[in-house]
């Protein structure tokens, strides 16, 4: 089984490069040497991160497989958009030149990708796949909730550790370079992390005479990765313009009616393209070929998908499972309905 997809590097604020297919996962167990041939290979990375990189080898594995994780959640969010959090395959970085700018969506892209390295690494942890964490060792004793009193026991996921890592690894880079750029990344990539603390849940147990609760055991669990999602778009949303001080240490609203950006918001520093025409110096993709829906009037209307272009139509034939009845005992059988459905294309740039 490869490591990672071929021949892809990536390098947003994770700083994870896809190695070729010939490289096997095996490799990582190789002891020191290995890993620091490993590591010494993986471009982009500073000196403090290439000695992370061969001190941890099975974490760098870890964040490295849960890429495509918040990849997908990213494409879930701007499914609907003319930006749709797509990929460039064959390009060193996984989003092209977008990165090079400080526009709203590499804010969200920073705050995703951020989040999903602390959502990846303590998953990891309370799995019992890294020897270097476990489940939250500061979840002892008794505690109490506006349900009353409870123990301590299972698994809490250990987010704490997994933020600490996040920090000294993924910042590290942002830290040493200082410009707005890196001062805005930075706040965009603690705000990601803190998205994931936020929906952290606690989940119990019953004990007691037919299950009447008297007695409970508690742990900290996290919520499932599109909660983090969910909200992160809400904060791309509503995300503030700024622009930075002339001592480059911070930065205030670049309008005075807007609003200060808090710890939690999502800042950029330039207006988006409009994403409508294929542009590789900005980023951009274009929306032509992307599907749109004619009648309506959102973002993924035909109207507002296609930027004024037009469209084409075609019908397809879709198979789908229907006239499902059950049987017993224990099956369901289910009719191949066949429907005729028309698509709509959004037409490329004339």
């Amino acid at each position: 089984m490869n490591f990672l997809p071929s021949g892809i590097c990536f390098y947003v604020s994770v700083a994870i490069c896809w190695l070729p297919a010939k490289v096997h996962a095996s490799r990582w167990y190789m002891g020191t040497l290995g890993s620091q041939v490993m590591c010494d290979n993986i471009p982009g990375l500073v000196n403090k991160q290439r000695q992370l990189c061969r001190q941890h080898p099975k974490v760098m594995q870890v964040i490295g497989a849960g890429v495509k994780d918040w990849i997908s959640e990213c494409q879930h969010q701007f499914r609907n958009h003319r930006w749709n959090c797509n990929t460039m395959g064959r390009d060193q970085n996984l989003f092209g030149r977008l990165l090079l700018r400080s526009s709203r969506e590499v804010a969200f892209v920073y705050a995703i990708s951020s989040a999903g390295v602390v959502y990846t690494l303590a998953r990891a942890c309370s799995r019992g796949e890294l020897n270097t964490c476990s489940c939250d060792p500061t979840k002892k004793g008794s505690s109490h909730d506006a349900k009353g009193s409870f123990d301590w026991g299972g698994c809490s996921d250990h987010v704490e550790h997994a933020i600490r890592f996040s920090q000294i690894f993924v910042d590290t880079k942002k830290r040493e370079e200082r410009d707005a750029r890196a001062i805005i990344n930075l706040h965009n990539n603690r705000a990601g992390r803190k998205a994931v603390k936020r929906f952290m849940n606690l989940e119990c147990k019953c004990h007691g005479v037919s299950g009447s609760c008297s007695v409970r055991t508690c742990w900290q669990a996290m919520a499932d990765f599109r909660h983090t999602g969910d909200h992160l778009r809400k904060r791309y949303n509503s995300a503030v313009q700024v622009a930075v001080n002339q001592y480059g240490t911070g930065f205030t609203a670049a309008h005075t009616h807007f609003k200060q950006p808090s710890k939690n918001d999502l800042v950029y520093l330039e207006d988006s393209p409009d994403y409508c025409i294929r542009d590789q110096d900005s980023g951009s993709m274009g929306t032509g070929g992307r599907v749109c829906n004619r009648t309506s009037h959102s973002m993924e209307g035909c109207e507002v998908m296609c930027c004024g272009q037009g469209y084409d139509m075609s019908r397809v034939s879709r198979t789908t499972k229907c006239e499902c009845k059950f049987h017993w005992c224990c099956a369901v059988h289910c009719r191949d309905c066949h429907q005729q459905v028309d698509v709509h294309i959004c037409k490329g740039q004339t």
